[in-house]
């Protein structure tokens, strides 16, 4: 059994300014992104540039923050946001949705896309294997946040998470870190190293994010306002991967029948 280290989310302080770790991951994220994405540019026949990367990370960056912000919002936590409507701008509190903040970054790629004049999946398949390296910085954020822990367990490297209680659980948020994070980038790194038709690792993103998170949703304890939502053992984050698998197959299928590069 293993001990939650109930590590201080302020990362530094000077004076009345703190930077919290949550949002040290996040500047993390970005700037692994901002490095895969220049070595990317820098391949025979890449749509982007390297001198384009900057203005790619911003128009994410927008993408992933307001989109992530916006979506918790609505997909997880909408009344009490009603309630009280200035507590939306306390990110450093956590609260962020990775589905929020994915269709937050295809609305921006869709724009930044137009803004270059090249097809909105081409621009999709340079920036999809440089996104999962990221995602494991945020759920290093959440374990560190202590959040989002997962459900009870008595598998020997069980966590316990004093503030919430005195029972072992998964260490739900390092699992997504592993899975979401550094599984599925090598996945997509590799498959990426060849020449795939367009839409192809678009779509090979949305099934391998889709199936790992929702396997991990089965050991991650359902947020406390919302429970379980249907069949009384699917969580939100289960209904919401779920399309995201569906839609993945439907274009890896049609991006290997209507093959273009």
């Amino acid at each position: 059994m293993l001990i939650y280290p109930e590590i201080d989310p302020v990362f530094l302080q000077i004076g009345p300014l703190k930077i919290h770790w949550y949002g040290v991951m996040y500047l993390i994220g970005f700037g692994l992104a901002w490095w895969l994405g220049l070595r990317r540019a820098q391949r025979p026949n890449a749509i982007i540039v390297p001198t384009q990367m900057s203005d790619l990370v911003f128009y994410g960056a927008l993408g992933v923050v307001l989109g992530g912000r916006l979506g918790y919002v609505l997909f997880y936590d909408l009344p009490n946001y009603i309630a009280t409507p200035w507590a939306i701008f306390k990110v450093w509190q956590g609260g962020m949705s990775f589905h929020g903040g994915f269709l937050g970054v295809l609305i921006a790629m869709w724009l930044y896309a137009r803004q270059i004049k090249r097809r909105f999946f081409e621009v999709t398949d340079f920036i999809a294997p440089l996104v999962p390296l990221g995602l494991a910085a945020g759920r290093i954020g959440n374990f560190i946040n202590g959040e989002l822990w997962g459900r009870p367990t008595d598998l020997p490297w069980g966590m316990v998470f004093p503030h919430v209680d005195m029972i072992p659980r998964h260490p739900s948020q390092l699992y997504q870190a592993a899975l979401e994070g550094v599984m599925l980038f090598i996945i997509l790194w590799i498959f990426s190293q060849r020449p795939r038709p367009t839409m192809a690792i678009s779509a090979l993103f949305l099934m391998g994010y889709g199936t790992f998170r929702f396997l991990a949703e089965f050991v991650r304890t359902p947020d406390a306002h919302l429970g379980f939502i249907a069949f009384n053992w699917m969580t939100t984050g289960q209904l919401l991967s779920l399309p995201m698998i569906i839609i993945g197959f439907i274009m890896m299928s049609l991006a290997y029948r209507y093959q273009t590069h």
